[in-house]
């Protein structure tokens, strides 16, 4: 009879992502204060506090695959309300930037939106809101969803045809350049 195959944990995982956060995952006693405030909760597939388990037990490539690291709306809900102290919010920041290093982010369009909103923020200094969701388009393929939304808000003045002109703007780059030669 074949041995059933269990999951191996990773505990160096643990030291690397609280060392990546900055957070201490090791003082979550599972509460579930995070999960029961979370506003997103229902479209998770694992909860917030489990994934602060996953991450304890060294659980590397669930928590790295999980839909709900990416699905986080970084709300800070999770945050204010745990009784650790521990940011959860950029604790989920830091595990997708984990995930995207790995090379196994499981919400490729959430990745795709993330790219083209600080891309918009490197190149103008601030979001050009048009501009990143032509971006987020023509990467996603989505081309049409949204649509008769993106017209009512351009009739209205709502969405702009030119970036807005910012001080800094170099300072802002500068600022990406960093942190690019950093990785």
């Amino acid at each position: 009879m074949p041995e059933s195959q269990a999951i191996q944990p990773h505990f160096a995982f643990l030291a690397a992502v609280e060392t990546r956060s900055g957070e201490s995952v090791s003082r979550c006693y599972q509460c579930r204060k995070c999960t029961n405030g979370c506003p997103l909760n229902f479209a998770m597939d694992v909860m917030p506090n489990q994934v602060m388990r996953m991450v304890q037990l060294g659980l590397e490539d669930e928590v790295l695959r999980s839909k709900t690291i990416w699905l986080c709306a970084s709300c800070q809900t999770c945050t204010t309300r745990c009784p650790n102290d521990i940011d959860i919010a950029h604790l989920m920041d830091s595990l997708r930037q984990l995930s995207r290093e790995a090379g196994v982010a499981a919400e490729q369009k959430i990745v795709k939106f993330h790219d083209a909103f600080l891309d918009s923020v490197r190149r103008h200094g601030r979001l050009f809101e048009l501009g990143m969701v032509g971006q987020y388009k023509l990467t996603s393929l989505d081309l049409f969803s949204g649509t008769k939304t993106g017209i009512g808000l351009l009739k209205r003045g709502k969405l702009k045809f030119l970036p807005p002109g910012i001080k800094g703007k170099r300072e802002i780059r500068d600022m990406f350049k960093k942190k690019k030669e950093t990785q």
